[in-house]
This record gives structure tokens, C-alpha cells and sequence, in this order.
């Protein structure tokens, strides 16, 4: 009789408590949200959306997963999406706190050259196509399973910038792209990046177009030939600090706007009529490397692992 209830216990359990537990465990998993980290358990922010000049006040989780969808593929692994949604939070929470006059009602806005881009659920869904799903809750893990959690610097809540590519092998200081030096925005080693889609680029323009741009911004220098193209100075980084044209220093950052280059690691040549940039990289190069961090998770590193070894002397913590 002993044996009979065994041998029914036995098949109860295979049944039904084993395949629940599994189920309770993935789905456990699979949706942070349950583990405390909810809809219902978020700060509010206020965002600028530029297209319409209107401003929403929403929940910063959901802005999140706007900036994270809008900002680095969801194909990259779920660590270094997990790194990207603290370091948007964090950049968030630190405009909070320090508002910017551009948009003084507004914490953070949704134009890419001044703060953060942005898509909606929808919008991304519509893009990423028959992976909208998979993509869409990958996405939601990331920034629900680090709610709450920023990057820190001696007590306070860093402004984590990011860019797409580092250029040279390393990220760039921050002094040496704007000026100013942020303790924990210096150069670090970075690779993997030049795996990434058009990390290579290239642009080529006459010489008459080269002159005419520069004496759009620098008329005092003097150019007359490919010969007044002279010395490149270069950042740590390996990005170009300037290039002396026409008997003028011309920063790099002031090049690339000049000629719309994808960053400010380049090489420049002249020959005969035309002057040529060959790029590397994406981006002002400072703070984490987007495919420097898939890099890094693909060899096995976790989120707070890639912050700190961007973002030099910080902390991971909750609010």
C-alpha cells in the first residue's frame, strides 16, 4: 500500500507541482516587474518632446524604455542593454537635478543632439517587425530589472554620457571634447568596435568646398593650396584635438561639424583637386561605448562590470 501512494505521490509532483514550479520560476524571471520593480513603483519625469514642443510628465521607467529602444539595438545582449538603461537613468536623474535652460520645463528632451533619443513602444515595435515582441520585453528586462539604479561618483549622481563607436581603441576625456574636466569621463581602452556596421567611413570634396567651409567659420585662414593642410594633433583617445589649416588651429570637433563626419578620429589627405577624411568611429567618443559594452557582455562581463570600467571610479546604486 506504502508503495502504491509512493508511486502516486510520485506522479503528482512529475505532474503538476514540478511543471508549475518551472513556470513560476521562468515567468518569475522573465517579467521583473514582479519582483517589486513595477509600473507602480516609479518616479514621474517631465520630457520635452521637440517635434511637437509639448511637454509629458510620465513615468521614468516607461521613458526609459523609450531612450534604450531609440538608443542601441535590442539584437545586443541583454547586459549591455541593461548597462544602457542605468546610464540613461542616471543621465535622466541628474538633469532632474540640474536643469537645463533650453528646455527650463522640462527635465531631459527627446532631440538627440541635445539630450536623449527617444521612441514610443509603438514606434520601435514598428520597426523592429516580426521580432516586435521579443525585442520589446527584452527591453522591458533591462530597464525594469535595474529600476532604481544609477551610476554614482563621490556621493552624486553622474551624467552619464554615451556615445555609439570609439574611434581610436579608447573613449576620449571629457576635457579634451568640451573642456572642463569630469573626474570620472576620462580615457579608457575600448574594443570590439571595429566590428561594428560602418565603423569605416569616408568623405571627399573638392578643394573649393574644402576652402569655402573653412573660411565659413575661420575666414582669417590662409588657404591656397593643399600645402596649407597641416600638422593633426591628437587627444589621448586618438581622435583628432586639431588640425592646423591655412596657418589656423582648428579643433577636430569643429572639422566634424564642418564636414559632417561621423566622428573626430579621422586622417585627412590632399590630392590634386580634392581633400579626403577617412573616419573611424561614431560619435564625441566620450563616457561608455555602445558596442564597446555588447563587446564586453559578449565576453561574459555583467552591466555594473561595464558602468564602472566606462565610467572610471563610479558606483552602481539604487536612488
Amino acid at each position: 500500500m506504502k508503495k502504491i501512494s509512493f508511486i502516486i505521490l510520485f506522479f503528482f509532483v512529475s505532474a503538476f507541482v514540478l511543471p508549475m514550479t518551472v513556470f513560476f520560476i521562468m515567468n518569475f524571471q522573465d517579467n521583473p516587474k514582479k519582483n517589486g520593480k513595477n509600473k507602480e513603483n516609479t518616479e514621474e519625469i517631465s520630457v520635452y518632446f521637440h517635434q511637437d514642443k509639448s511637454t509629458v510628465e510620465m513615468p521614468m521607467e516607461e521613458y526609459l524604455c523609450g531612450v534604450v529602444s531609440a538608443e542601441m539595438p535590442a539584437s545586443f545582449e541583454l547586459e549591455a542593454l541593461k548597462a544602457q538603461a542605468v546610464a540613461a537613468r542616471s543621465y535622466a536623474v541628474h538633469r532632474m537635478k540640474n536643469p537645463n535652460s533650453d528646455h527650463p520645463d522640462a527635465a531631459v528632451c527627446t532631440d538627440y543632439t541635445h539630450c536623449k533619443a527617444y521612441k514610443t513602444m509603438q514606434e520601435a515595435k514598428d520597426g523592429w517587425g516580426k521580432d516586435a515582441d521579443k525585442f520589446s520585453k527584452k527591453i522591458e528586462n533591462a530597464v525594469y530589472s535595474t529600476q532604481g539604479e544609477v551610476i554614482t561618483y563621490d556621493g552624486e549622481v553622474a551624467l552619464a554620457v554615451f556615445h555609439s563607436q570609439s574611434g581610436g581603441g579608447r573613449t576620449e576625456n571629457s576635457a579634451d571634447v568640451w573642456g572642463g574636466n569630469v573626474p570620472y569621463l576620462v580615457s579608457v581602452e575600448s574594443h570590439g568596435e571595429e566590428n561594428a556596421p560602418n565603423f569605416y567611413s569616408s568623405a571627399v570634396f573638392s578643394f573649393d568646398e574644402f576652402k569655402t567651409a573653412v573660411l565659413s567659420k575661420f575666414p582669417d585662414a590662409n588657404i591656397s593650396s593643399k600645402a596649407d593642410i597641416g600638422e593633426i594633433k591628437r587627444s589621448q583617445g586618438g581622435s583628432v584635438s586639431s588640425v592646423c589649416v591655412g596657418g589656423v588651429e582648428i579643433s577636430g570637433k569643429d572639422m566634424r561639424s564642418l564636414f559632417n563626419l561621423r566622428s573626430s578620429c579621422f586622417e585627412i589627405s590632399a590630392q590634386d583637386d580634392t581633400v579626403s577624411f577617412e573616419v573611424t568611429g561614431y560619435g564625441h567618443g566620450v563616457g561608455m561605448s555602445q558596442y564597446g559594452a555588447n563587446t564586453m557582455a559578449k565576453e561574459g562581463y555583467n552591466y555594473v562590470q561595464i558602468l564602472t570600467h566606462y565610467y572610471t571610479g563610479t558606483q552602481v546604486e539604487g536612488v
